[in-house]
């Protein structure tokens, strides 16, 4: 699930995603620096519970004991003993990048089970989250229009609402009858929300109480984003698989050389034991608690946030300036006075569905996102997304079959390559009640039916329609591939009427035939490539 901003040959780190429902403590190793051109996949969370894995060993070549209940050689992570539980309700939760959130129209967007509505006020400006819901007859609101007086309008009876959510206009109601529309059951609850470092956040409850909940506490502070010396690129796409199989998965460094096998660069060890050139990984975890926890990896540090944010840097992270700024040894040393994070943020939207917001702020090859677009580097990090999306489809049901409260049980972690995971699942065990808190809005143990796999591998609705860069790159190939193929029926038609002439001469004929030619076969190419780009493109293991 790793996914790069391809076209710069940036050192990329591994995000490691942290949840936890294990019980013994492992340490892994992420792998060395990567080119960001590709989406690295693994997190490191500063955790704070002892991991106490069933077998878990150095990840050497020595001999694995079988007995699962023999402790690995590695120091235990420490473990918070205090009990209190990770309320997922009282955090902020990012939405969506703003750069890809159209002003003139309202974003329907789930986060949490909730079904949100995001649009811009131009009154206040600033951009509002609200219920999709109006008030009247329950009609989704994300279907309305910004009316001329930068109200939010339901299209289905003409309701409008200001940003506070109270209801402005009832065109049904007599102007000479009673002010209905100032009745409280005409308002639609309004979300605290902020923009913060280019992402829209929202506070999940409208409770009162929460209304000044900016000026107490706000969302997780990541300094590169707010640096004017890093480029931000940034991008996002909906997973259909659940929240705790994404973090997993992008904090597990083993899986990049065999899941996306050709489509990342990352450091050969020094003896290849297979063609992918899988090594033994060095991690080091610190105590959990139910804020998350820090980590120290080959090429820097890494820290999850909870529930959402895990971050890796090739420098010491704010809260470990304490420690010693030289990384663990590595094949390939970082560049002196580059630095560079990988940024990934992990979105519960319903059980079996996830969103993923990626950034890779960096302070060098800042000329490339000024040249390059965006949608050409979402081309190979989508493709590296896809390359391991149904095993984590498939995973994510097996694990729900065994319940995801037994993962140690059922998977065997032998070795220190699996820290990180083991990690994140005793967090998300022991804080955060071994599942996401949907409140009653789902049954947790029900996912959705698994789709065929054009569907399941879709990127148009779970990327392109929510890419400003990609929606307008396919639009404009597609009136290319359109152009095209009228240019060649026009030079056809102009060869076959002049075909009793003497107005062109052969040789003008033959080229003419030749470009008519040429202009069908690119649009034909071009067709391809926008299908594969935009809408659809499998991966087989098996012939890579």
């Amino acid at each position: 699930m790793e996914t790069a901003l391809g076209a710069c040959s940036v050192t990329s780190l591994r995000l490691l995603n942290t949840q936890t429902r294990f019980s013994k403590p492992i340490f892994t190793s992420l792998s060395n620096p990567r080119s960001i051109s590709q989406i690295p996949q693994i997190f490191k969370p500063s955790s704070k519970s002892k991991l106490s894995t069933a077998s878990v060993s150095s990840s050497s070549s020595t001999t694995l004991p079988t007995d699962s209940s023999v402790s690995p050689s590695e120091p235990e992570i420490q473990t918070d003993s205090g009990t209190e539980k990770f309320d997922w309700y009282a955090n902020w939760y990012p939405i969506m990048p703003v750069c890809d959130l159209d002003k003139r129209v309202p974003h329907a967007k789930t986060v949490m089970g909730l079904d949100l509505v995001v649009w811009w006020d131009r009154n206040e400006k600033q951009w509002k989250v609200m219920d999709d819901t109006c008030p009247h007859r329950l009609a989704p609101l994300s279907d309305g229009r910004i009316d001329q007086w930068g109200r939010l309008q339901c299209v289905y009876h003409g309701w409008c609402f200001n940003g506070s959510g109270d209801c402005k206009f009832i065109p049904q109601a007599p102007t000479d009858g009673p002010p209905v529309h100032t009745f409280k059951q005409a308002c639609v609850a309004v979300y605290p929300s902020m923009v913060q470092h280019d992402m829209i956040w929202f506070w999940p409850n409208t409770d009162p109480g929460y209304m000044n909940i900016i000026e107490k506490k706000k969302p997780p502070y990541i300094p590169e984003l707010e640096d004017p010396s890093f480029a931000k690129p940034i991008a996002s796409r909906d997973i259909p698989y659940g929240y705790d199989v994404l973090i997993e998965n992008l904090m597990d460094p083993a899986h990049v050389p065999y899941a996306h096998y050709g489509l990342m660069r990352i450091p050969k060890p020094k003896e290849k034991v297979d063609r992918e050139g899988g090594k033994p990984l060095e991690i080091n975890v610190k105590k959990i608690d139910k804020n998350g926890y820090f980590a120290r990896q080959e090429w820097g540090y890494a820290n999850f946030i909870a529930p959402c944010v895990y971050r890796a840097s090739t420098d010491p992270l704010p809260e470990q300036e304490g420690e010693s700024v030289t990384p663990i040894a590595s094949d390939k040393a970082t560049p002196p006075k580059r630095r560079v994070s990988l940024i990934f943020i992990c979105i519960p939207v319903s059980p079996g569905r996830s969103r993923i917001i990626w950034t890779f702020p960096r302070n060098f090859g800042l000329i490339i996102d000024k040249i390059v677009p965006r949608w050409v580097f979402h081309i190979g990090q989508n493709k590296i997304l896809d390359s391991d999306l149904h095993l984590l489809h498939v995973e994510e049901r097996k694990i729900l079959e065994r319940g995801p409260e037994n993962w140690q049980k059922a998977c065997f972690v032998p070795t220190k390559s699996d820290a990180l995971v083991v990690a994140f699942r005793r967090w998300f065990n022991k804080y955060g009640g071994a599942q996401v808190d949907w409140r009653g809005r789902f049954d947790p143990s029900v996912l959705p039916p698994t789709p065929p796999r054009e569907q399941l591998f879709d990127r148009y609705w779970s990327h392109v329609v929510n890419c400003s860069s990609c929606s307008a790159a396919y639009k404009r190939l597609n009136a290319v591939e359109v152009i095209l193929q009228v240019a060649s029926v026009a030079l056809i038609g102009i060869v076959a009427a002049t075909a009793n002439r003497t107005a062109l001469s052969a040789a003008a004929r033959t080229a003419l035939v030749v470009a008519a030619v040429l202009c069908f076969a690119v649009s034909k190419w071009l067709s391809h490539f926008i299908y594969k780009t935009f809408r659809y493109h499998d991966y087989n293991h098996a012939l890579v």
